[in-house]
């Protein structure tokens, strides 16, 4: 939400343009030091620049068009895990040796999910532009 915010700032007042984190925390109703936080990230990912002084804040590093979602998610260290299974633990979701019934299922839907993500950019968000798969027209049986 914050850099869809960022990038629509910069949509509105041009692309030097420089959004301090109050009036992002303002208007998207997030914590201004949890943004802090997230800020810092981003920018140690080079994906915003900061500026300092009197009307300092930060902008986008590079147009919105290149800056796609799953980088924002792996720069403020999320995951899109859908199990509780990793490769660190013997144990699975289970807590047994054996992975779960639908283990395979969380893995492959974790992976549409990441797929989206490294297709959809900022400005497709800020634009709404976001491509919706078509339903399948097959019946359910």
């Amino acid at each position: 939400m914050a850099m869809t915010d960022l990038a629509a700032q910069a949509a509105k007042q041009g692309p030097d343009s420089v959004v301090a984190l109050s009036e992002i925390s303002n208007r998207q109703s997030i914590s201004l030091s949890y943004l802090e936080q997230l800020f810092g990230k981003l920018r140690k990912a080079g994906l915003v620049d900061s500026h300092r002084g009197h009307a300092g804040g930060y902008s986008l590093s590079r147009p919105s068009q290149s800056i796609k979602l799953d980088a924002i998610i792996a720069a403020v260290d999320e995951d899109i895990k859908l199990h509780g299974c990793t490769p660190e633990i013997k144990q699975h979701c289970t807590g047994h040796t054996t992975q779960c019934m639908t283990h395979s299922l969380w893995d492959a839907l974790e992976a549409h999910i990441e797929d989206f993500l490294a297709k959809v950019s900022v400005a497709d968000v800020v634009e709404q532009n976001i491509p919706i798969p078509e339903a399948s027209l097959e019946p359910a049986e």
